[in-house]
């Protein structure tokens, strides 16, 4: 889901079809709303370091799994990593168990002759609960599309990996991230007032295509160039459910900060 700064464009959320036969999103989130509906939403956080796929040594990926493992967090904010494939073992045998363990994509089946790719079943098979799907990298560079990844979804959800996903058709155990493509990696960042213009946009269209249950209930985060300085503006807003981190995510003492802003919502309800 994505727009230009300053024109929010999604009347018709394309990447959200309840029809769609299967499911095709995210990058994580944080407390419950202050209103009785909302309030059944879980009152935590996802935060997911999915930029450490493009970077990271085995000496860079000690250093921030030490970082984490020394920092203090938040108990009531739900902390997921998603270190690149080949790094997995190394951070779910040194990192605390206080943070979960996510892969940054899946295939879309059992597995077979399908050279380079993943598997849920190897991802589950070494300790990963979540997976991470349709992030506009895979999208625009790799060129996959709603129908494929939701079918990789689809398959994650039914092999009990949580997904961070779009394009929906099973809500259990699914969140929602809002990236605009103009702000992964840019510095630039949407305004409170933008992402959670668009949050809101997204909550009401749950809310009229699927249930007000599932309106309530689903957690969506906002990714885009998030860090330690913008994070707690960021966090006070309603349908702000937490974030999907990148850059920042790779030092570990900012993560922190960043997973600790949650407490911005507690002050705001």
């Amino acid at each position: 889901m994505a727009s230009a700064p300053g024109k929010l464009a999604y009347p018709q959320f394309s990447g959200l079809r309840r029809t769609c036969a299967c499911v095709s999103n995210t990058h994580p989130l944080f407390l419950r709303r202050a209103d009785a509906a909302a309030s059944r939403r879980s009152f935590g956080g996802i935060f997911a370091m999915a930029g450490t796929g493009k970077n990271g040594t085995k000496d860079s990926i000690s250093k921030l799994v030490a970082d984490l493992n020394s920092a203090t967090l938040e108990n009531d904010v739900d902390v997921v990593v998603a270190p690149p494939f080949i790094y997995i073992d190394q951070v779910k045998r040194s990192l605390v168990d206080r943070i979960e363990i996510s892969a940054q994509n899946s295939w879309i089946g059992k597995g077979g002759a399908f050279t380079g790719e993943i598997s849920a079943e190897q991802l589950i098979d070494i300790g990963c609960k979540w997976v991470i799907h349709g992030h506009s990298e895979r999208r625009h560079i790799i060129g996959e599309d709603d129908q494929f990844i939701g079918k990789k979804a689809a398959y994650a959800l039914s092999q009990n990996l949580k997904v961070i996903a779009y394009n929906v058709s099973s809500w259990t155990n699914i969140v929602i991230a809002y990236e605009p493509v103009w702000a992964i990696g840019t510095g630039k960042v949407a305004t409170p007032e933008q992402a959670q213009e668009v949050h809101a946009a997204v909550r009401d269209w749950l809310k009229k295509n699927v249930s007000a249950e599932v309106a309530s209930e689903t957690r969506i985060i906002y990714g885009g160039s998030v860090n330690g300085s913008n994070c707690a503006d960021l966090a006070k807003k309603e349908d702000i459910d937490g974030f999907l981190v990148g850059g920042a995510s790779l030092k570990g003492p900012e993560f922190a900060v960043i997973v600790n802003s949650a407490t911005e919502k507690k002050v705001a309800a």
